[in-house]
């Protein structure tokens, strides 16, 4: 039902690949998603309720802090249940690392600004390369080392790079080389260029991530910024928001994300909106979300269009699936650019439930071939007549125009 992926990058950076559990990750491997619990590693049942919550919203794989041992043990129940792979995070404490990867975990999350020892370092990495499990250097620039803050001068894009480099050395030392890295920032602008930096600098996959980005709508917009800018340069193989919100919405904005840019298949409701002016029939913001309501709990992939009159609509919003467009108290449905059906104001959103349940059963083609007679007549006759009230320039620019020319003769 989908169309082939379009995306907005020529080249994807070329990195090795690792799986974490049966994931791919990096090479010519979808960029997956990631998010993290925000339970109690301990509460085996709670922990494993937001995993399942997770996965249902798109994520590819989950992280859980193994702070403790209480942690490190739930994570002994928590995996063999889990539908995705888990990573176990890991602060300070190295033996935890070790605990956890008995407990058996598909890969490990350490942070070189708080396990500092070259000696635990090196264990941890050559116990992973001899049970194949990899690991995420994950450099984040609140927890740099001193020594490298104070030679690069802070948080800088060098230094997050030098401290992900120092790691990955004493990885190197032991021959374990099985590794995606981070070097993450709350500063979108640094962020960008530590990563590009670094994709310059090595070939390992890496995992994007705008952190401590914040809650909702500004940790989104952060996010994306970051995310999004190194995405559109073939930069990134797994990305995480680290959102201040339920882990389910650092989830959805992961998946809307790469699905936007072309980088996984729709699998979801694609919805588009005019921005409303004064040529709507309606309502469109109230119609908008009314319809993104009623499509929520569906699994429909599908690009539907909202538009807020006929004049335009249709042409705009030619290339959605299905669509929209209201006109003197009717609404016109559409599909692909065909009309096949006029409804009264307020049938609209459950015409467009109605045809979009048919598409899936039917097929695109079999819709638009049983359109209602006259339905496009009809449609061409409100469009035409609005046309002649409105005009087709709603802000006036022609007339605009007409008269600048006459000024300036």
């Amino acid at each position: 039902m989908n169309e082939p992926l379009r995306t907005t990058r020529s080249i994807r950076r070329v990195t090795r690949q690792l799986m974490v559990g049966k994931v791919p990750v990096g090479g010519d491997s979808p960029v997956t998603i990631q998010s993290m619990t925000t339970t109690k590693t301990s509460d085996v049942e709670g922990t494993l309720a937001q995993i399942y919550a997770l996965a249902a919203a798109g994520v590819d794989i989950v992280r859980c802090t193994c702070n403790d041992e209480a942690a490190a043990e739930g994570l002994a129940h928590i995996v063999p249940r889990s539908p995705v792979p888990i990573v176990a995070d890991i602060h300070f404490q190295y033996r935890l690392a070790l605990a956890a990867m008995e407990a058996g975990v598909h890969a490990l999350r350490l942070n070189p600004g708080n396990i500092r020892k070259a000696e635990h370092i090196k264990l941890v990495a050559s116990e992973a390369k001899d049970r194949g499990l990899p690991i995420r250097i994950g450099v984040n620039a609140g927890s740099l080392d001193p020594d490298i803050a104070e030679r690069f001068g802070g948080s800088t894009p060098e230094a997050l790079v030098a401290s992900a480099m120092r790691e990955l050395e004493l990885f190197g030392e032991v021959g374990f080389e099985d590794c995606k890295i981070s070097v993450k920032s709350s500063n979108v602008a640094v962020m960008i260029d530590a990563y590009r930096l670094l994709s310059e600098t090595v070939d390992h996959p890496l995992h994007l991530g705008v952190t401590e980005a914040g809650p909702p709508p500004a940790g989104l917009v952060k996010s994306t910024a970051g995310i999004g800018t190194l995405l559109a340069e073939g930069i990134g193989d797994t990305i995480r928001y680290s959102l201040t919100a339920d882990p389910v919405e650092e989830a959805r904005a992961g998946r809307t994300l790469l699905e936007a840019l072309g980088l996984r298949e729709r699998r979801g409701l694609d919805l588009i909106a005019c921005p409303s002016c004064g040529r709507a029939e309606v309502d469109v913001i109230k119609i908008a979300k009314e319809a993104m309501a009623a499509f929520e709990s569906r699994n429909i992939p599908l690009q539907v269009a909202v538009m807020g009159c006929v004049v335009n609509g249709p042409g705009e919003a030619r290339e959605a699936d299905l669509g929209i467009a209201a006109g003197k108290g009717r609404g016109h449905l559409f599909v692909k650019g065909h009309v096949v059906r006029v409804v009264p104001e307020d049938e609209m959103v459950a015409a467009l439930i109605e045809a979009a349940e048919r598409i899936m059963e039917e097929g695109i083609e079999a819709v638009i071939a049983s359109a209602e007679v006259g339905a496009a007549e009809e449609a061409e006759a409100v469009r035409v007549e609005l046309l002649g009230s409105q005009g087709d320039d709603a802000n006036n620019s022609a007339s605009r125009v007409e008269r600048i020319r006459q000024i300036v003769e």
